[in-house]
This record gives C-alpha cells, structure tokens and sequence, in this order.
C-alpha cells in the first residue's frame, strides 16, 4: 500500500493570469537548489495549488540554526541576475494572495538599479497617488533610490554583491516548522540581494531569529555591517504594506529612511 502525504489547497477564483504557477515555479525554483526545506508543489491550475501538508509543532532553536545554513545553502545556488525570475516565469507577483501586486521584470547585473526601478519607485508611486505616503516622504524615498542607481549599495567590503536566489517575501508567517524541520511556503522568488530574507526574517520577528542568523552565518559568514542594511531591504515590504493595509506603515517607512539618508 502506497501512503500519498496529505495535501493543502489554496485557491482564488479571481487570481490573475500566472499567479499561481509563478508561485509553484519559484517553489521548485528554491527547491532544486538543495538548501533549506521548501513545500512540495503537487498539483497547479490557473485558480489553484496544491500543495503538501506541513503538520506544524512549536519552533526549536536547533531546527532555526538548520534553517539558517540551508538558506545560505539556497542563497548560494544563485541567479543569472538580479531580478531573474524561476525558469519559465513571465510576471512578478509580490504581496498576499487576495491582493498581488504585479511589479516590473527588468533583470540587472546591478542590486541598486532592480532594486530601486523595479520594487521601490513603483510601489511608492501608487503610494503616493492614493495618500498612503505624503509627499515628503515620497521625496525621501526618491533620494534612497537615487543612492540605489548611484550604486551606494552594490558592493560590501570593495566587492560587487552577486545575486542570490532568495525567497523574496521571508517573513515569519512563510516559515512553519514542524519535527523535521523549518518549511517555507509561498516564495516570491528571484534573483536577490543576499542580505534581503534575512532582513525579511526581521521585520516581524521570526522564532529563534539569533538561531537562524548563527546558522546562517556559520554556513556563509555575514560581512559585519550587514544589519546597517537592514532597512534597506525592509523599505520595499514596509511600502507594500503602507499601500494595503495603511495604519502606522508610514511611520515604519520614514523610520527606515531616515537611516538610510542620514
């Protein structure tokens, strides 16, 4: 007798055209690097996915040090560019399931230009036509994107960063952990800064986050600096979030730039 393991379904009628293999082609985009552990795609449709069963438990400090060598193990398998999509993907998609922003594909050899062209400018466009973000705020963050392009980040200690193969949307509510260690789930994968799902893994506070960082550090020895940048890469998530949910995003939004331009 062959036991099939359990299955979860996700699915949205009004899901835009890709949605979902997008997101399946990045979980087997991540998957195939042979790093950390990522859900398994059992079926897709153009409204559904199907997906393996995670049976959660409470996180452990061991299996976050595990996570955190596995990432640097997935983050190492890397991209052709920054902004490279999975193979056969043709629309990037970023943001919750009931409301996915489609943003630029521009891939680069340059972090700053995708960074900046790709996910900040146009998200705080449509911050700013619809009152998310004043237009100071706005005007601070133009002057981050200006150091972007500038290439003020494109280099740690003298050497270009080279795209990575990150998740792209690592918060904590993407990572279930269950007995055989941490799952992620629901990627926006692309070729990325290295530093930007850890920095993810910070803005909402993942379990055992220092267990995460000392596994990933120990795998792929982070630059000493690399939490000055950490808003940096929190400032394109903190954007979307201003534009869909509102509230105190804004604040996030000019805490995170008034670090960056000071």
């Amino acid at each position: 007798m062959i036991l099939v393991p359990a299955a979860f379904t996700k699915s949205d009628p009004h899901a835009p055209p890709g949605f979902f293999a997008t997101e399946a082609a990045g979980l087997r985009w991540l998957g195939e690097a042979g790093g950390a552990r990522i859900v398994g795609v059992r079926e897709e449709s153009g409204h559904a996915l199907v997906l393996e069963r995670v049976d959660e438990t409470i996180p452990r400090r061991d299996v976050a040090r595990e996570l955190g060598s596995g990432l640097a193990r997935t983050h190492a398998a890397g991209a052709d560019a920054f902004g490279a999509l999975p193979p056969g993907v043709k629309q990037y998609f970023f943001g919750p399931m009931s409301h996915p922003l489609a943003l630029p594909h521009a891939p680069s050899s340059r972090f700053g230009e995708i960074y900046a062209g790709a996910r900040v400018e146009p998200v705080i466009r449509w911050c700013r036509d619809q009152g998310a973000i004043d237009g100071p705020l706005a005007d601070e963050v133009a002057r981050v994107c200006a150091d972007l392009r500038a290439g003020r980040w494109d280099a740690i200690d003298g050497r270009p960063v080279r795209p990575a193969r990150i998740h792209g949307d690592l918060w904590a509510g993407n990572v279930l952990w269950e007995d055989g260690g941490a799952v992620l789930i629901d990627p926006a994968a692309y070729g990325g800064h290295p530093e930007a799902d850890l920095a993810m893994l910070s803005l909402f506070g993942a379990p055992h986050l220092e267990s995460v960082i000392d596994g990933y550090a120990n795998a792929a020895p982070l630059p000493g600096d690399w939490t000055d940048r950490i808003g940096l890469h929190q400032l394109f998530p903190l954007l979307v979030h201003a534009l869909l949910f509102g509230g105190g995003y804004a604040a996030s939004v000019r805490a995170a730039v008034a670090a960056l331009i000071d």
